[in-house]
């Protein structure tokens, strides 16, 4: 382990990570000063909203603070019972079923849904850790198509049309890039093949769609099989979920061993996420205000000159191509007191590294503005822009 670490110090690849020292907002205490978060995943600012917060609260005194066993034992309270339902009509399909987190959704679904080497999984080449972790876990075929390209998706169906199974999987929001998987495309080519669809929209819930995700953006209610959320990013919160038809909430409690063998979600938990679902429905005002500093954003960069990428959400890279470059960036940012991550190889290739930001519906214009004074200035100390 000493040695592997070593490794890691002498490629600057290990995590060092800083310590909160306050709630996660907008403004944050980060070694006892004031910093500009950009790097968390709470988009709408719920973590901290009241109603949110107070139903955490309540539910505690109720129910206390753990609940004492699995779900599929003694560990099933009616306050999980009734996120399920609040969240299954919020995406708009039968029923749904919660997870400890989005990553135990995907590792414990995903190895239920195909059996041997008759089936097969095709993924996105840019797919999250935690689809790639699941696949592992499978004795199934594999194949990976290029980044969003539906056509060779389509050849690989082609291929392995006589496959038993076939499942497609893909991220509906790319978490490193900010763009948004081609989700109308890929379902038309998998009706046609009939093929299942498995979509990770962890980065999407909160943001598209009017906060239901990708799957209501493009109207795909009803024809996506597996959609995969999380309560820990847009919703402030913590936990994961797949949403879907009432058999495949039966086919996954009675299958997926992260959700049979992991201690259910707290009580306040729960109650919590039901409430941040209710609060986008009952205040839509938080996904406009992200979407507003998400194009406000965006466009400010670009216009002093700096490379967005491909993104076309919240998450907005600053590209840098060289690690070292992006690890610069980073450190300027935050002694101007605004918290941006580097995201160097191996997470990207080697020379497409970047600083990656993050809206949230909580930042004022008048953080938006100081956080990019202080980019203007780094970008052009470093030779950037």
């Amino acid at each position: 382990m000493r040695e592997r670490y070593s490794e890691l110090e002498k490629a600057g690849l290990n995590w060092d990570p800083p310590v909160l020292e306050s709630a996660n907002a907008p403004r944050v205490s980060i070694d006892g000063k004031e910093t500009i978060m950009l790097s968390a995943n709470n988009y709408l600012n719920l973590s901290t909203h009241p109603k949110v917060v107070d139903a955490a609260i309540e539910a505690t005194k109720l129910y206390g603070v753990g609940s004492g066993s699995v779900r599929a034992i003694a560990g099933t309270m009616d306050i999980h019972l009734e996120a399920e339902r609040v969240a299954a009509e919020f995406k708009g399909v039968e029923a749904a079923l919660i997870y400890s987190a989005g990553y135990t959704a995907n590792v414990g679904l995903i190895p239920t849904l195909v059996s041997g080497k008759e089936d097969i999984i095709i993924s996105d080449e840019l797919n999250h850790g935690s689809i790639i972790d699941g696949v592992r876990l499978t004795k199934a075929q594999r194949a990976v198509y290029p980044h969003n390209d539906v056509g060779a998706l389509e050849q690989l169906l082609k291929d392995n049309q006589d496959a038993k199974r076939k499942l497609i999987i893909t991220d509906g929001v790319f978490s490193m890039d900010g763009d948004i998987a081609p989700l109308d495309e890929i379902v038309k080519v998998a009706e046609e093949y009939d093929a299942m669809v498995f979509v990770d929209d962890c980065h999407g819930e909160g943001v598209l769609g009017d906060g239901r995700g990708i799957v209501a953006h493009f109207g795909l209610q009803g024809r996506v099989d597996f959609e995969v959320g999380s309560y820990s990013k847009a919703m402030g919160v913590q936990g994961g979920i797949v949403a879907g038809t009432e058999q495949m909430r039966l086919h996954a409690l009675n299958h997926s061993r992260s959700w049979l063998l992991s201690g259910s979600q707290p009580p306040g938990v729960a109650a919590a996420q039901k409430a941040a679902v209710e609060v986008i429905i009952d205040e839509p005002e938080h996904v406009q205000r992200l979407w507003e500093n998400t194009h406000y954003f965006r466009n400010e960069l670009e216009s002093l000159g700096f490379d967005t990428g491909v993104s076309t959400t919240p998450i907005i890279p600053v590209m840098c191509g060289e690690s070292s470059t992006a690890k610069h960036l980073s450190s300027l940012m935050r002694d101007s007191g605004v918290m941006v991550g580097a995201i160097v190889f191996p997470m990207v290739a080697r020379d497409k590294a970047r600083v990656r930001t993050q809206m949230s519906a909580g930042l004022t214009r008048e953080d938006l503005d100081q956080v990019l004074s202080a980019f203007e200035k780094a970008g052009k100390s470093i030779g950037l822009i």
